[in-house]
């Protein structure tokens, strides 16, 4: 079977499973370039596919020499279909995580529920050491079932105060065109906080600790993104934004209580602007990454999803020069919010039009980082070969 790219959008409907494995290698590729850092022995990332969570897991392992545990939501070969990107990921960290003698472990399932919360508190009593010293939250769901009270939730990308018209970046049409984001109700926005806000977060964290699995010292922290002024009605102003704001109180109640118990700590990481399977289909942002990258990159300033991770964790969690707001975030996207680049991508934003914005910004580079998420354009890797989907069944992570 011949894999070709297919879009809808913001939506990549294939996933080519070599080019996965290339797209992981490049990043532990960079995470061995750097030099070797003290860090946690035994993590657990809640999201670990794809995006932010798998980044960090990379630096993680071939940085620190972490032993980790993956949980994660994705699907393998089925018929023709080939499997999700985040599926392939996970298989080619696997197998390069063995050859160096790492310890991964994967969850494949609802990270919401209970039962896999005790599933992976089983494993790590049994076969893991007993105890863990870290927990990355960088789950990415549109739906969300609650254990508690069995209510299935989705969230909607929508507005909380009025509607909102924008310029995007459809990468199957490749043009830029006016999007609208519509007013939420109350119920949509209770349904975003209670699918992306801080609930399922604090229920890892109090199951864990139930377990009898943290470690003193223990610390954890959850990703998020505030942006600048242009994205405001999306994040801050949104319902993302409400379910942010959810997200940074648990981090405070978090905080409290594993300073007072385990001397830990608790965190929310606002990262910088990247295109990850996530953010491609939030309206105005793709353009706004665009614009983004090509100040970033002329200041030598840019980062991609792993140098962004592995700065945060050498350097902040695990290092000794901090970036921490007043409401206590850590700010790896200081870079990004710093008020010459601000000015500049205003500017560019002012000048944008659907017929200069692939001359303006940096479209190529954006859509790169888009298709590699999904295992395209590479230049090292055949896309008109053969691809054994007989065989690629048999792997699993």
């Amino acid at each position: 079977m011949v894999i070709k790219p297919r879009l809808k959008g913001g939506l990549a409907l294939t996933n080519h499973p070599i080019g996965a494995k290339e797209f992981v290698k490049r990043q532990i590729d960079y995470v061995k370039s750097q030099d070797k850092y003290e860090g946690p022995k035994k993590v657990l990332i809640i999201g670990s596919s794809s995006g932010y969570g798998l980044a960090t897991r990379i630096s993680l392992a071939f940085g620190a020499g972490a032993e980790t545990i993956g949980v994660a939501f994705e699907k393998g070969v089925e018929g023709k279909r080939v499997g999700s990107a985040g599926w392939w990921n996970t298989i080619a960290f696997n197998e390069a995580a063995e050859k160096e003698g790492l310890v991964s472990k994967n969850f494949i399932g609802d990270a919401f529920s209970m039962e896999m919360k005790d599933d992976v508190i089983k494993f790590i009593k049994e076969e893991f050491g007993g105890k863990i010293d870290l927990l990355i939250y960088s789950l990415a769901s549109g739906v969300r079932t609650d254990p508690i009270d069995g209510i299935t939730y989705r969230s909607a990308l929508k507005s909380t105060t009025k509607e909102i018209t924008g310029p995007t970046i459809n990468f199957e049409k490749e043009t830029m065109e006016e999007t609208t984001m519509g007013v939420a109700t109350p119920e949509e926005i209770k349904s975003t906080v209670k699918v992306m806000g801080g609930e399922d977060w604090k229920l890892w964290i109090e199951a864990l600790d139930k377990g009898g699995v943290l470690s003193e010292g223990f610390k954890t922290v959850a990703y998020s993104y505030l942006g600048p002024k242009v994205t405001y009605g999306i994040y801050k102003e949104g319902t993302i934004g409400a379910a942010k704001r959810d997200l940074e109180h648990t981090s405070d109640i978090l905080n409290d209580f594993l300073k007072e118990k385990y001397n830990g700590e608790a965190y929310v990481s606002l990262s910088k602007a990247l295109m990850t399977r996530a953010s491609a289909v939030i309206p105005i942002f793709p353009l706004y990454a665009a614009l983004l990258y090509k100040v970033m990159k002329e200041k030598g300033i840019h980062e991609g999803t792993i140098e962004q991770k592995h700065r945060l964790l050498t350097q902040m969690v695990y290092g000794n020069n901090p970036v921490i707001d007043e409401e206590r975030r850590l700010r790896p996207d200081n870079w990004e919010m710093r008020e010459d680049v601000q000015e500049e991508v205003e500017a560019l934003w002012d000048k944008v039009t659907p017929e200069n914005f692939k001359q303006i910004s940096d479209y190529a580079g954006a859509r790169a980082e888009f298709m590699q998420l999904n295992g395209f354009d590479f230049d090292n890797v055949d896309y008109d070969a053969d691809v054994d989907l007989d065989e690629l069944a048999k792997l699993v992570p």
